[in-house]
């Protein structure tokens, strides 16, 4: 799995000791943000254990909610969650004991397992999730075997479509560390940020790491210079300097 792009903070901006607070991420059904971009997804995990046919496929960028489905769905349906060593035995052992494998064309699965699963799954009836951040199309497989039967698992995309669903991604993230920001900074972030559920969570560490190396509150001064940060993580240039400072304290 490719990790995500982080971005350091200047030597100069924290030269405060940050204490590395844990924080666990919700990610009970309820805590699950449905969107028009999310909701036929959410939907068929819902629908469980009524589901038409066996295979589902959750298709979508990184963070942008499978695995949250992925557990929502296992939490349900006492799904196993199977390692990359375990499809062959797992189809040999057959039954209908649900099944869900995460990143399926990331991963360094066993092929000829994933084969032999897929087909147990169709045969038996078996629910099976797999979730891929590609198109069956694009998997990196060495035959067309395990291709044309991924082919017949109904497919699911996930994606972000507005400016709502980053707003409410910002404020879920924030309240999984127990922060308070005020409303406007969101909707600052959201109009110039880059648009992907992915750089959501990395402006939300960003801030958080910067507030706390500055002994600060998340405010507008602190949203602009992270947004600075990613830029010139990607070798962009420009600054953010269209802040009213009296929005900072």
């Amino acid at each position: 799995m490719v990790a995500p792009m982080v971005t350091p903070i200047p030597s100069d901006r924290s030269s405060q000791l940050i204490f590395e607070l844990s924080h666990t991420p919700a990610q009970g059904e309820a805590d699950f943000l449905v969107g028009e971009g999310n909701g036929l997804a959410y939907s068929r995990i819902m629908a469980f254990p009524h589901w038409p046919d066996p295979v589902t496929l959750l298709i979508g960028p990184a963070k942008s909610g499978k695995s949250h489905l992925a557990r929502i769905f296992a939490d349900r349906s006492g799904a196993i969650n199977s390692g990359t060593d375990d499809l062959e035995a797992l189809a040999t052992r057959g039954g209908n004991q649900p099944i869900v494998v995460e990143d399926v064309d990331r991963l360094p699965y066993d092929e000829a397992g994933l084969f032999h699963l897929l087909n147990q799954s169709m045969r038996d009836q078996r629910p099976l999730l797999l979730t891929a951040r590609d198109e069956v199309a694009q998997w990196p497989l060495a035959t067309d075997d395990v291709r044309s039967r991924a082919r017949r698992a109904t497919a699911f995309t996930l994606e972000i479509t507005d400016d709502i669903q980053l707003s409410q991604m910002f404020v879920k993230l924030f309240g999984d560390r127990q922060i308070k920001v005020d409303p406007k900074i969101v909707g600052y972030l959201v109009a110039r940020m880059e648009r992907s559920a992915e750089e959501v969570v990395i402006l939300a560490d960003l801030m958080d790491r910067l507030a706390l190396a500055r002994g600060t509150a998340i405010n507008r001064r602190i949203a602009a210079d992270a947004l600075d940060l990613r830029r010139q993580a990607r070798g962009e240039a420009g600054t953010e300097q269209d802040w009213d400072t009296q929005d900072d304290e």
